[in-house]
């Protein structure tokens, strides 16, 4: 179990400045989104107002830092838990001016250290990496982009790139690192990639994660930033998937990628899968009528499954103009056409759309529909699964798909 110690910050202020293919660079202030956490009679909340956009957290002092994850020990009950503190935030942890402070207070209290998202950027001496291994970092999630200390200046804005390449290094060879990068076409895939790759791998790192680099609101960038980089290509899904295949066969490392693919625990839905299609049979019976209106990655998969479980006579599968489903906004659901969709539609758990909006808009054609949520997640992503065995990450996704069944037969029309 990991104990959240998030230090605040923000995006492009508390860490020296965006990389050039940031998702948050170009951020525009807005109207909230609506969500599931807003109050039923109003759209906006903290979560999809100013949270979403990261531009109202400064760093937290470290004595709040340490109290909070006291109080998360002492009002918790996870005291015999296995327990590590992950420490994180809206900015570069490594940028952080009190890092070393608090990973020695957490060492006092005999918690063991995740040292969550970092570029390294704030690291101006690699002996850095020694001082924060004393005190008790076990685990660090590094942004590396690339192992070409040039690359790393140009397109992360490194002042420093030797030196946070050499904190890497220490880092790996004295913790387990898993490492990060969005894969830009042109800048740091192909030979650069596969460069980097085997670098990680010789100094010991545990993992790397690909990100595919997005710059459309398709593709994820909701928040009026589009596009990132002009005239920047991007991976295809099936592009991103073929390289994240290739590094995978290439190198021991434990290589995953997002929004696609695990290669060694089949997911996104694993479930879906043929060689899986047994534990299928646990779940319930579909009894009623619904559309799942989910992700353009996400559709495909669903669909399978729904086939798979003989209730593609009752549940259709339609996908929004989006590749998250997490991400889906009150614009995707406009631009669904209603010709296909049920009287009840399931939406993405975590869609940033109002509950009410969601409905109106889904009903804009004269026909009143019930508009419910699903889990907040129907799979695990490449961040997550590479921590997970195949059995939990199939029983993850067959819990959540129970859920969904569940949920669609409660609200769906009885057939």
């Amino acid at each position: 179990m990991q104990i959240i110690a998030d230090v605040g910050g923000m995006p492009g202020k508390d860490c020296r400045g965006f990389c050039k293919y940031c998702y948050f660079r170009k951020v525009k202030d807005g109207d909230p989104f609506g969500c599931k956490l807003c109050n039923p009679g109003r759209v906006g909340c903290e979560h999809c107002g100013p949270g979403v956009r990261e531009i109202t957290n400064n760093f937290i002092p470290p004595f709040m830092v340490v109290g909070s994850v006291q109080n998360t020990l002492m009002m918790g009950g996870v005291r015999d838990q296995h327990l590590k503190v992950n420490i994180s935030g809206g900015g570069d942890v490594s940028c952080y001016p009190h890092l070393l402070e608090i990973s020695s207070a957490f060492k006092d209290l005999s918690l063991p250290i995740h040292l969550g998202y970092t570029s390294g950027k704030g690291i101006d001496d690699a002996k850095t990496a020694e001082d924060l291994i004393s005190r008790g970092i076990e685990e660090v999630t590094f942004t590396v982009f690339s192992t070409d200390a040039q690359l790393r200046k140009k397109w992360m804005g490194d002042t420093n790139p030797e030196e946070s390449l050499k904190a890497l290094k220490i880092f790996c060879e004295n913790s387990e690192v898993h490492a990060a990068a969005v894969i830009v076409p042109g800048a740091n895939d192909g030979e650069v990639l596969f460069k980097t790759a085997s670098d990680l791998e010789e100094w010991g790192a545990k993992a790397f994660i690909l990100m595919r680099f997005a710059n459309q609101e398709s593709q994820g960038l909701i928040l009026g930033n589009e596009p990132i980089l002009e005239g920047q290509k991007t991976h295809s899904l099936e592009e991103f998937e073929e390289l994240v295949k290739q590094v995978n066969r290439e190198f021991k490392l434990r290589v995953t990628g997002t929004p696609l693919c695990d290669p060694e625990n089949d997911t996104p839905f694993a479930i879906s899968k043929n060689k899986n299609r047994e534990y299928l049979d646990i779940l319930s019976e579909v009894t009623s009528e619904a559309t799942i209106l989910t992700s353009a990655v996400a559709a495909p998969y669903i669909e399978k499954i729904i086939l798979n479980i003989g209730a593609e006579d009752l549940v259709n599968v339609v996908a929004a103009n989006k590749d998250i489903g997490c991400l889906i906004t009150q614009k995707d659901l406009e631009e669904v056409d209603l010709k296909d969709v049920k009287e009840t539609v399931m939406i993405p758990g975590r869609a940033f759309v109002h509950d009410r909006k969601a409905e109106e808009v889904l009903s804009r054609d004269g026909v009143g529909r019930i508009v419910a949520r699903g889990p907040d997640k129907l799979s695990v992503d490449g961040e997550m699964s590479g921590t997970l065995s195949r059995e939990d990450v199939l029983k993850t996704e067959l819990i959540a798909f129970q859920d969904l069944i569940e949920a669609i037969n409660f609200f769906g029309v009885r057939k």
